[in-house]
């Protein structure tokens, strides 16, 4: 059975991903699901998406032991035990732990999705292992897969096009169909070649964090299948269903 692979450039239209009963996959590359990757890498438990400062403070009232992280205007904010560098979630810091993350666009694109049965997240840290497992599981569920790119306070980002190349690029031998979108995602993806943080850095979103002294994070973010892992968000609540370091 060949797999329709679809993508959907912005989070307003993650609806037509849940309409289409497809498995989705959530792509912020910078920085929201490349810390939720590293936070679980080391040792974190759950983490739960917030979509608003208010939701993450009540949570953070009724379970003094959970860690609150995440950004607006990407700098952390007020109270928070970490911010959204996937740098900060350390070992030391992370590892047992349940975190509230809430960020601008990552959490907010991930609220769009929570009435769908798989909700996984998706970067270029584990391109593979995301893609392995969406198609893996959209073939026993007879549905497609659907990139959803949580893009920039709305808009398109470079960065979650190119990832969701990569993601694509990594189906490659499987029987799927391509979407315009996808095929030129993966375009975009191979065009990179081995320039891939170079291609990232020429971007709105890449260099404004550089501007708030977060290149480190953006350099991370860039390398390709760093990690084997593919988070599943479910009942509110994003959890780790493989993990394992290359």
């Amino acid at each position: 059975m060949a797999v329709k692979v679809n993508l959907e450039l912005v989070a307003r239209d993650a609806i037509k991903a849940v309409k289409r009963r497809d498995v989705i996959v959530i792509v912020d590359v910078l920085r929201c699901s490349s810390s939720i990757l590293n936070a679980f890498a080391n040792g974190a438990e759950a983490v739960i998406p917030a979509e608003t400062l208010r939701e993450a403070y009540d949570l953070r009232r009724q379970h003094s032991e959970y860690l609150l992280a995440g950004e607006r205007r990407g700098l952390r904010p007020s109270r928070f035990d970490l911010g959204n560098s996937p740098l900060e979630f350390t070992r030391e810091k992370v590892c047992g732990k349940t975190l509230v993350f809430t960020t601008t666009s990552g959490t907010a694109a991930l609220t769009r999705v929570k009435e769908a049965k798989w909700v996984l997240i998706g970067a270029l840290l584990n391109a593979k292992s995301v893609a392995t497992k969406a198609m893996k599981t959209a073939k026993r569920e007879h549905t497609g897969v659907s990139l959803v790119l949580s893009g920039r306070k709305g808009h398109f980002s470079l960065e979650d096009f190119i990832c969701a190349g990569a993601v694509v690029d990594s189906l490659s031998g499987e029987e799927v169909i391509l979407s315009d979108a996808s095929f030129a995602a993966l375009l975009a993806f191979r065009q990179t070649g081995n320039n891939l943080c170079a291609s990232i850095m020429k971007g709105e979103h890449a260099k404004h964090l550089v501007e708030l002294g977060f290149g480190e994070d953006v350099e991370f973010a860039c390398q390709l299948d760093l990690l084997r892992i593919a988070p599943a968000y479910r009942d509110g609540v994003i959890k780790p269903l493989e993990m394992r370091k290359t």
